[in-house]
């Protein structure tokens, strides 16, 4: 049975976005309000695969090293994973905005392999805090749920929590 996914950004989405867009320190990790709860609840009551995309402007340059990235993840996914949320991949991409390159959202070039048929893409969803997460959507054929206190109207979910992401799903479920 093909599965749909749920493409899930993580700066804003899942992690609150930082005041210089950089999760690079423990110290600067907040989750949003019930993210783990309803992700949780996703997880293990419904049939979507989890699947990490995200941007990390310059990943592995002077401006933003390796070493500052990368323990960071490691303890956001470590904790997801002991709440019982675990990825089926991660997708990381590490271009500026202004090199265009076709790996970095909106682009489509890391997520190419899940459009050979073998998932359920039209009910699939991307979940992000940005327009470039709802264009993602648009360009992988699926559904967008923009979390954000102002409404994307292309989205066809936006909501301001992590519960209204839940009871959307969950609706769609009932159908």
């Amino acid at each position: 049975m093909r599965r749909p996914i749920l493409f899930i950004d993580r700066d804003g989405t899942i992690c609150a976005e930082t005041d210089d867009e950089k999760v690079d320190r423990i110290d600067k990790l907040n989750f949003l309000p019930e993210a783990i709860h309803y992700l949780r609840k996703i997880r293990e009551e419904m049939n979507y695969l989890f699947v990490m995309v995200t941007n990390q402007d310059g990943l592995g340059t002077k401006d933003f090293p390796n070493e500052d990235f990368w323990p960071v993840q490691e303890f956001i996914i470590r904790l997801l994973k002991s709440e019982g949320i675990t990825f089926d991949a991660i997708h990381i991409d590490e271009h500026w905005p202004q090199d265009n390159h076709p790996n970095r959202k909106p682009g489509i070039g890391m997520l190419k392999g899940y459009l050979t048929g073998e998932h359920d893409i039209r009910n699939s969803h991307v979940i992000g805090d940005r327009i470039t997460d709802v264009q993602l959507a648009r360009n992988l054929g699926c559904k967008a749920i923009h979390i954000f206190p102002a409404p994307i109207t292309d989205a066809e979910c936006t909501t301001e929590s992590w519960k209204g992401i839940y009871e959307y799903l969950k609706r769609l479920e009932g159908r």
